[in-house]
């Protein structure tokens, strides 16, 4: 998955989880959800590494998880 879909690059936004010090931390592409249902991934600090593509059920398991371990 590259950075760019269609016309428009997508908008990544930082986990609301995320500490101001760089420690572990993700964004997504909300917008980039809302429209095709696929939920994309990123190291924050890796932003041209690797995309986790999650589908609306994994996402929900993911951010489920997530809330568990904080």
């Amino acid at each position: 998955m590259s950075d760019t879909h269609g016309i428009r690059p997508l908008r990544w936004v930082k986990s609301t989880y995320s500490g101001g010090e760089g420690g572990q931390c993700i964004e997504w592409a909300p917008e980039y959800a809302a429209a095709t249902g696929e939920f994309v991934v990123r190291d924050s600090k890796n932003p041209g590494g690797p995309v986790l593509s999650l589908s609306r059920e994994g996402w929900a398991g993911f951010v489920a998880f997530a809330k568990s371990h904080s």
